[in-house]
C-alpha cells in the first residue's frame, strides 16, 4: 500500500539524483500489513485492488529473501500468477491502484491508475529522469513468455494503464519493457523514456510489473523477483552525454552518432558495447571515435586494456 515515508535517498550510480526526483521504497526493504497479507511500501496489489470484482481477489505477492547480487538490502518483491477456472491473473504490482472490473483480463476495465487526489495510490514525481533501472528474476512456466515493466510520466491526471482513450492526451513520456525469462538469475534492465508526450509537463508517475506482457498472457505460477527500482538522471549538453573514470572519458554525440573515446594516456585495446539486456551489439579495437547507430536506449562501454577493464554508460536519444 501507498503509505508515505520520509526517506533519505543515496545512490552512487546517478550523478544527478535527488530524494524528490525517486520513486519511495524502490529498494523493496519496506513492508506493511493489508487485508492480514503484506505489501510493499508505497506499492499496491491485488491486496488493496478497487473495482466490482475486487471481492475476488487473492493474494499474488509477498516478501522475498532472495535479493539481486551485491544487494545492500535484505529483500525483493514476488509477485506471481494464478488460474482460475482457466482464466490466468497476471501477477501485479503498482505504484498506481488496481481496478478489477471484469473476469476477462483484456477488457477495458481492468486497469491500474494514477489515483491522483489519494497519495495512497499515486506518486508525485517532477523530475524528467532519462531512464528507469531494475533488476528482475523472471521465471515463466513457459520458456517464451516475456514478463512486463511500464513506466509513464504524467500529467495530473488519473492516467490508466492499459490506456485508455482519454489518458493518451496526459503523457509525457514512457518507458516500456517485455522482457524474458532471466534462467534463474537476477538480471539488471535499463529502459529509456521516451519524450514523445503529447503533454509536456509531468507532475506524477505510475510504474507496474507484471507477469506476462498480455493481460491473461503466460500460465499459472509465472513468477518475477523484483529489487532495487531507481530512476537515472544523466546531464546532457547540445546532445552529447559523457562518463568520466581514471581519466578516460567516453562521451556519445546523438547529433552524430558517434562514441569519443578519450584519455589522459595512449588506451589500447578492445572495446564492447552491451544493450540493456546484456548482449553485446558491437565490438572491436579501441578507437577515438566510433560510429554507433543501434536503436534509442541505454548502453554500457566496456573498456578491455592489460591493465583493467572499464565500464562506462551512455543514453542513445
Amino acid at each position: 500500500m501507498n503509505t508515505k515515508l520520509l526517506i533519505i535517498f543515496a545512490t552512487t550510480f546517478s550523478s544527478l539524483s535527488f530524494a524528490q526526483t525517486q520513486i519511495t521504497n524502490g529498494d523493496m526493504e519496506q513492508w506493511e500489513t493489508v487485508a492480514s497479507d503484506q505489501e510493499p511500501v508505497n506499492w499496491n496489489s491485488f491486496l488493496t485492488a478497487g473495482g466490482s470484482l475486487n471481492w475476488a481477489a487473492a493474494n499474488q505477492i509477498a516478501s522475498s529473501t532472495d535479493v539481486r547480487p551485491l544487494s545492500a538490502g535484505t529483500l525483493s518483491c514476488r509477485i506471481w500468477s494464478r488460474s482460475t477456472f482457466g482464466i490466468v491473473a497476471n501477477g501485479n504490482v503498482t505504484l498506481g491502484k488496481i481496478n478489477m472490473g471484469s473476469s476477462t483480463p483484456s477488457n477495458s476495465s481492468n486497469y491500474n491508475q494514477s489515483v491522483t487526489a489519494d497519495p495512497n495510490f499515486s506518486e508525485d514525481l517532477t523530475g524528467t529522469p532519462d531512464s528507469i533501472v531494475f533488476w528482475a528474476k523472471f521465471t515463466p512456466i513457459n520458456s517464451t513468455d516475456n514478463a512486463r515493466m511500464k513506466a509513464t510520466l504524467h500529467d495530473a491526471y488519473d492516467y490508466r494503464d492499459p490506456e485508455d482513450a482519454a489518458s493518451t492526451s496526459h503523457v509525457v513520456a514512457t518507458a516500456v519493457l517485455n522482457y524474458p525469462t532471466t534462467n534463474g538469475n537476477w538480471v539488471r534492465f535499463a529502459v529509456p523514456f521516451v519524450y514523445s508526450g503529447p503533454a509536456t509537463v509531468n507532475t506524477n508517475i505510475l510504474v507496474t510489473f507484471t507477469t506476462n506482457e498480455a493481460p491473461g498472457g503466460g500460465a499459472a505460477n509465472d513468477e518475477v523477483l523484483i529489487d532495487d527500482v531507481e530512476l537515472i538522471y544523466n546531464p546532457t549538453t547540445s546532445g552529447v552525454n559523457e562518463n568520466k573514470l581514471d581519466g578516460t572519458i567516453v562521451s556519445y554525440d546523438n547529433l552524430s552518432s558517434l562514441v569519443r573515446i578519450t584519455s589522459s594516456k595512449d588506451i589500447q585495446g578492445d572495446y564492447e558495447i552491451i544493450n540493456s539486456l546484456g548482449q553485446v551489439v558491437q565490438q572491436g579495437a579501441i578507437e577515438n571515435e566510433i560510429e554507433f547507430t543501434e536503436k534509442t536506449g541505454m548502453y554500457f562501454v566496456v573498456l578491455t586494456t592489460e591493465s583493467k577493464k572499464k565500464t562506462f554508460k551512455i543514453l542513445k536519444l
